[in-house]
């Protein structure tokens, strides 16, 4: 980003008084996304004092400008370096080159494309035998419990190498680990009291000789043998599988399987050509960003459309605006198969940007093509209600009912 994108300098920023953590702004933040874009290309937040960004090349350019806008402060609304981390930083999401460098090296030949074809064959079978057993229990059910948690907590722990027992503290981890990132709100303050039973669990986990021989998790200690990476960063790297891995894939398939049944030409599209499953997957990223925010902080003064924001502020980008906002995308409100959705930030974008899409693009491929093979029609059963979480977009249910083929 240069120092000054467009405009005259030191133009009075826009202010807004909205909370975007209220549980009416988390549940439907659209109309705020719109008065956001609107209103400039970085707008004040009076309620949190931070500085906000909703469209998509400002988004895109803070993204991919790490040197002024790092990470290592924290991708929340706390600041490290003025307090201090209530758990070690990732060393993916919290940090910046050159301490993020050997990590992300490792992970992204671990989770990279390559490698995962040796799992392919395997999660296309398991995700067949899932949608059997779904449909022998019924048409109509939940499809968040059925299939969008079922699916990757089927997969991706044994990917991992988890043992079985204790797997149920994975999400409730997740969710408060995503709620941290915002203010300690009534989301953080409801999951806080259960948080040590599950970061104990999930931490133990992340242990050498916890692990199943064979693995993703196996794969990290392998590269502290390699000195790739020290063992001090080994368990951080699992940690992070564990708290970045699942709650955002879940949220993913949800967010899909919404989209396809509010959109049933979307739906007989994909049964006529399967292939489309991949584009499916990064149009409902774009389209509901699963994670919704991060935030940066300013590691210098910058010049943004005239607006002058000093070094060491919060900035929190709105990667689910970013997503929708119509002067990158025509009709984004729009499930449309026919559209290119790459360049989209739902996965962040630059050197930060998620070391585990291809996992997620996966599981969503085989689950969907399981789907189609067998599924002629998906359409709403029933009103579906929003899990809010200060991070991610997700659904709590997802009444479905689904037609089989004759």
């Amino acid at each position: 980003m240069t120092e000054t994108l467009h405009g005259p300098v030191h133009r009075t920023r826009p202010t807004s008084s909205a909370d975007p953590f209220s549980a009416e702004l988390l549940a439907d933040p659209h109309e705020f996304h719109e008065a956001l874009r609107e209103a400039g290309e970085v707008v004040h937040l009076e309620r949190y004092d931070v500085d906000a960004m909703g469209r998509y090349d400002t988004v895109h350019a803070a993204l991919t400008d790490w040197q002024s806008f790092e990470s290592s402060a924290g991708v929340g609304i706390s600041d490290f370096r003025r307090e201090p981390p209530w758990r070690p930083p990732s060393l993916l999401l919290e940090a910046d080159p050159p301490h993020h460098d050997a990590p992300r090296a490792v992970l992204q030949k671990i989770l990279g494309p390559r490698a995962l074809r040796a799992l392919e064959p395997q999660w296309r079978a398991d995700a067949a035998a899932l949608v059997d057993e779904v449909l022998a229990r019924g048409t109509e059910f939940d499809a968040v419990t059925e299939l969008a948690e079922a699916f990757p907590l089927r997969v991706f722990p044994d990917a991992v190498g988890l043992r079985q027992e204790g797997r149920e503290h994975l999400l409730p981890y997740g969710d408060h680990l995503f709620n941290t990132f915002g203010p300690e709100n009534f989301l953080v303050q409801h999951g806080a009291p259960s948080l040590p039973e599950h970061a104990g669990w999930v931490n133990e986990q992340c242990a050498r000789d916890a692990l199943a021989p064979t693995g993703f998790g196996a794969d990290i200690w392998a590269a502290t043998d390699r000195g790739d990476i020290t063992e001090a960063q080994a368990p951080l790297m699992v940690r992070s599988l564990l708290s970045a891995g699942v709650d955002t894939t879940i949220h993913a398939l949800g967010a899909i399987l919404a989209a396809f049944a509010r959109t049933p030409e979307a739906w007989a599209a994909l049964r006529s050509n399967p292939a489309l499953a991949r584009v499916a997957f990064d149009e409902a990223i774009r389209l509901e960003s699963p994670v919704q925010t991060f935030f940066r902080t300013t590691t210098r003064d910058v010049e943004i459309d005239g607006v002058r924001i000093p070094e060491g502020r919060k900035i929190l980008m709105f990667l689910g605006s970013a997503n929708r906002d119509p002067r990158r995308w025509s009709d984004p409100g729009r499930f449309d198969l026919h559209r290119d959705p790459s360049g989209h930030v739902g996965f962040g974008m630059g050197i930060h940007q998620c070391v585990g899409q291809h996992v997620a693009r996966l599981e969503a491929v085989a689950l969907l093509t399981a789907l189609a093979a067998r599924v002629e029609t998906i359409e709403p059963a029933g009103t579906p209600t929003r899990h809010l979480n200060n991070t991610l977009r997700a659904w709590e249910t997802l009444p479905v009912r689904l037609t089989p083929d004759r």
